[in-house]
């Protein structure tokens, strides 16, 4: 028979083992495994780039989603659950997330936000009122020049993994050189003047001046989805479009295309080469990634400016 005290100091044994198991548990759920930080990024862009630079050592939460317009969405409840507890919080910036504000007002805590626009290489402004335009990623200079303070946000927040930030960020910067040089190449094998450009929305400023492409006009007149084309305008642009011969009229992804189409079938132009304007597309999709993406918009206006005479094929980028 066991007294009092010698059952007390038989089952001490397993019991400290049984409470170092659990805070070992807590401990290990706490900093997520591997070593992970939680971080959440907006848009469907920076939730891939921003994966390419964590790797393993992050959980990344992504709050749009493919084919999703960021002018026109209206933050959800999970949203900011998703956002609670995040260490690391990255936006895209001049105007297209502003509704992110609300959501990490009410998720609470004390992120790191970092506004990936401000890396901007040319700080180019708006034609008309002064305004930046948010549709910086599209030229991959850009993204390069934002890629150092995507790896330096994440190693602030879990230092451990500086080494592989670091390696990730090295790597994913020369595949964004690859990018650049090959849409460069693809471009300059379309003569200037046939380099004339027409979309649903004025969302490629950055794509054009890279690469040395004309902007004839947008169905929508602005870098937001959110304004409607008057009549007015809409018959300005059918001007246009026959008075500089454009060959082709680019639907994007995330806005209807009905529009873009009546007026290219009513033009004589092109309406068969889609591109991603402001997000990415499903898995799957030639636009899954941002790499694939503006390869994929590299090949539709190559193809739309040569009448499908001439595509663009870039080597190692694969996804």
């Amino acid at each position: 028979m066991l007294t009092a005290r010698r059952r007390r100091r038989a089952l001490g044994a397993p019991l400290c083992l049984l409470a170092a198991l659990v805070l070992s548990a807590c401990g290990t759920a706490g900093a997520r495994r591997g070593g992970e930080i939680k971080v959440v990024a907006t848009t469907t862009q920076l939730g891939d780039v921003v994966r390419q630079v964590a790797g393993r050592a992050a959980q990344v939460t992504q709050i749009l989603q493919p084919n999703s317009d960021p002018h026109t969405y209206e933050p959800r409840p999970g949203d900011v659950e998703a956002s609670a507890g995040a260490q690391v919080v990255f936006l895209s910036g001049n105007g297209l997330d502003g509704w992110m504000a609300k959501v990490l007002s009410e998720a609470g805590g004390n992120p790191d936000v970092v506004t990936l626009a401000d890396f901007d290489v040319d700080r180019v402004r708006a034609a008309t009122g002064g305004g930046a335009d948010p549709h910086w990623w599209h030229d991959p200079r850009n993204v390069e020049a934002a890629i150092p303070a995507i790896r330096d946000a994440l190693t602030r927040a879990n230092p451990r993994a500086k080494a592989l930030y670091a390696a990730n960020a090295d790597a994913y910067l020369a595949k964004l050189r690859t990018l650049d040089a090959g849409i460069a190449r693809c471009l300059a094998t379309v003569p200037r003047a046939q380099r004339k450009l027409v979309t649903d929305h004025d969302a490629f400023g950055y794509f054009a001046r890279r690469y040395g492409i004309a902007i004839v006009g947008a169905v929508i007149p602005s870098q937001t989805t959110e304004a409607e084309p008057s009549a007015g305008a809409v018959a300005r642009l059918v001007a246009t479009i026959r008075r500089e011969s454009v060959a082709a009229v680019f639907p994007e992804t995330s806005v209807s295309p009905k529009l873009a189409r009546a007026i290219a079938r009513e033009t004589g132009a092109s309406a068969s080469y889609t591109l991603y304007g402001d997000t990415l597309g499903p898995a799957g999709s030639p636009g899954a990634t941002y790499l694939t993406m503006e390869r994929a918009n590299a090949d539709a206006m190559v193809r739309g400016f040569t009448g499908g005479r001439r595509g663009c094929a870039i080597a190692g980028i694969s996804r």
